[in-house]
C-alpha cells in the first residue's frame, strides 16, 4: 500500500513536466520550423525592404520618363534619336554600328 501511496504526487509532476516540455517544443517549433516562423518573417521583411527600395527607383525613373514625354521634341531631337536609336540616315549617307564590347 505504501508503494501506490508516492504514485500520486509523481504522476502530478510528470504531468507538469510534461506539460512545460510540450510547451517548450512547441514554442521552438513556432519560432524556427513553422512556415510563420520568425526566422521566415526576417527573411520576408528583409526581401520587403528590398523590393520598397527598388520600387522607389522605379517610379522615380518613371516620373522622369513622364517629364520626358510631357514636353515636345524639336526638330534636333528627332533627327538625333533616329540616327541613334533607328540607324536611320540621310540620303546618300553610309551608317556604320559601333558596338561597345565591353
Amino acid at each position: 500500500m505504501a508503494l501506490f501511496s508516492n504514485i500520486g504526487p509523481l504522476i502530478r509532476r510528470s504531468r507538469v513536466l510534461l506539460l512545460f516540455l510540450g510547451a517548450g517544443i512547441l514554442t521552438l517549433w513556432v519560432l524556427f520550423f513553422d512556415s510563420h516562423s520568425i526566422a521566415s518573417r526576417v527573411q520576408l521583411m528583409a526581401e520587403r525592404s528590398d523590393l520598397t527600395a527598388a520600387n522607389a527607383v522605379l517610379q522615380e525613373r518613371i516620373d522622369t520618363l513622364e517629364v520626358m514625354l510631357s514636353r515636345p521634341l524639336s526638330e534636333a531631337e528627332i533627327e538625333r534619336l533616329a540616327r541613334e536609336d533607328y540607324f536611320m540616315s540621310r540620303p546618300g549617307e553610309t551608317v556604320y554600328s559601333v558596338r561597345d564590347e565591353r
